[in-house]
């Protein structure tokens, strides 16, 4: 007589299931910090199979197959179904500060401190991550799949890439830095945004804009729509 698997276990198979049919953009519109822990709490009950955008209608369908919940409409609170996007850098215009290759997930930005950085466009899942940490608005997102949406516009193969290099990024990511929780991100922001590609300029690490958002997310959210919407201004005179 074969003996049950233990609950530890049969939740653990059953977390494993949602995350392989989860499109691992690690994007997180589900509201959680990567597809894991999305899977997880699904298999926990704690959240909908309604949820990943990315993995539009039919994500939602496979999930409703192995949790064994009724199919349900994708979460507009979440986001919509679309096709598959890949970043784009407009390199005249970055200012080579490394906010968005510390956000990436999959390690799909290249770059050094203070140079032009560029996205390496197979590794890139469009995920958005980098699209609000930069201050100078020099990222944007271009469709990849044409027409096809959701889990259309992807394939086991990405996802599974998309996954084994999420992993190798956890393992490279700098342990965050504790101290000095405001460490003037709001002021490094906007000089870095200020400054031109050849001049010295300052930005916030990671680290300081998270510990800032936790002081005051509101302010942080204006300060960089600030700087934004400056460096659009910027654009514009620059191209009359």
């Amino acid at each position: 007589m074969t003996a049950k698997p233990s609950p530890a276990r049969a939740e653990n198979d059953l977390v494993a299931r949602i995350d392989a049919a989860l499109p691992q953009t690690q994007c997180t519109r589900c509201g959680y910090p990567d597809c894991l822990a999305y899977a997880r709490a699904i298999a926990a009950g704690a959240a909908g199979i309604n949820q990943c955008p990315p993995g539009g209608a039919e994500g939602v369908a496979r999930l409703a197959a192995i949790t064994g919940q009724a199919p349900q409409p994708l979460s507009t609170e979440h986001g919509l179904e679309g096709p598959r996007s890949v970043a784009f850098i407009d390199e005249a215009w970055c200012i080579g500060c490394t906010l968005c290759i510390k956000a990436c997930p999959t390690d799909a930005i290249v770059g050094a401190n203070k140079m032009m950085h560029t996205v390496v466009e197979p590794y890139c899942t469009g995920c958005e991550l980098c699209v609000p940490v930069c201050p100078v608005d020099c990222i944007e997102l271009e469709s990849a799949s044409g027409s096809s949406t959701g889990w259309s516009a992807w394939s086991a193969p990405l996802a599974q890439q998309a996954r084994e290099r999420y992993a190798q990024h956890r393992v490279r990511m700098p342990s965050q830095d504790a101290q000095d929780p405001a460490s003037g991100a709001m002021d490094a922001i906007e000089t870095g945004a200020n400054n031109q590609n050849n001049q010295p300029h300052t930005m916030p690490s990671s680290s300081d804009l998270a510990a800032a958002s936790a002081q005051d997310p509101a302010a942080r959210k204006a300060a960089i729509a600030a700087v934004m919407k400056r460096a659009r201004q910027r654009r514009e005179q620059g191209s009359h």
